[in-house]
């Protein structure tokens, strides 16, 4: 007897995703831990359930009536659970977690979308990425949407938006920089610690280029105040004041010809953004219908 509902949502998942690595990021285990899932339920039910093939997995005829079961099982435990949470948070707010980048810039596009999502009352709290990852282990927020991927244990992270850092400035810059032209320029940075100066060091390590070398001017502590100290710059075509920032920060000045990017030549300076929960709300419907449906939305 299958005690427990674990083996079957995890074999629900596998044809659901098509592939047993996906299911292991979705479901937050290794994947030798989902196959092992999966050969327990073979052992049990006396059955090849799954073929795996080169382009996914494929049912056996057995395989596609225990899915059925499965399926049915799944849905009733779903329909008791979601009148359960309706009961016991029916005055709960939904508190979600955000980097930055991510609250400032990219929420208040999709907010509206994420409220008739959520369908509850919802508090924003804006911190650095660790502490979200942080605030969301400690079951203080239900969940994070973080910029930079800070991994640990006990937690799921799923890939969201793609984001794209461009070098800016309120002087009008050529469509491409060369590395060379790096040096002529007058910088504001993020300071030390900050995951965007992270991720831009090492870009500049790649390319060779030493920072030591800059004429920095000031060094801010959030991205808005990037993008406000660039705005006060003067215009200066021979030493333009130059910074670096992830583009959905300026996109609206850009539109209105306030600011003004570049990008560098030969180099894309792309990272991924995050969701992230706790492993042990992965079987919680309601917390994973919003990080499906957050999912699918796009700025």
């Amino acid at each position: 007897m299958i005690k427990d509902f674990t083996k079957l949502e995890t074999f629900l998942v596998v044809i659901r995703e098509k592939s047993f690595s996906k299911a292991s990021a979705k479901l937050g285990i290794s994947q030798p831990a989902v196959t092992q899932q999966i050969k327990f339920l073979e052992e049990h039910i006396g059955a090849k359930l799954i073929e795996r093939r080169k382009n996914g997995v494929r049912l056996t005829k057995e395989g596609e009536e225990v899915y059925k079961i499965a399926q049915r099982i799944s849905k009733c435990i779903q329909s008791a659970e979601q009148d359960l949470f309706r009961i016991v948070n029916k005055e709960l707010t939904f508190i979600l977690g955000t980097s930055f980048t991510i609250g400032n810039y990219v929420l208040p596009h999709v907010i509206q979308e994420l409220k008739n999502i959520v369908k509850n009352d919802i508090l924003i709290k804006v911190d650095v990425s660790e502490r979200v990852v942080d605030n969301v282990l400690d079951k203080k927020y239900d969940l994070g949407l973080i910029e930079s991927p800070i991994f640990k244990e006990n937690l799921i992270y799923r890939e969201w938006m793609e984001d794209e850092l461009v070098l800016f400035s309120s002087t009008k810059l050529p469509k491409y920089v060369r590395v060379e032209d790096l040096y002529r320029f007058k910088w504001i940075c993020r300071e030390e610690g900050s995951h965007t100066r992270k991720l831009v060091s090492e870009v500049f390590e790649r390319l060779g280029v030493s920072c030591k070398k800059f004429n920095v001017i000031s060094e801010v502590s959030s991205s808005t105040a990037v993008v406000n100290s660039i705005l006060r710059t003067p215009i200066d075509k021979e030493h333009p004041t130059v910074s670096i920032i992830s583009r959905y920060a300026i996109e609206d000045e850009i539109k209105q010809g306030r600011l003004f990017e570049a990008k560098i030549k030969g180099e894309k300076m792309k990272r991924k953004f995050y969701i992230c929960y706790l492993k042990e709300r992965r079987n919680d419907p309601f917390l994973i219908n919003i990080v499906d449906q957050i999912l699918k939305l796009k700025h």
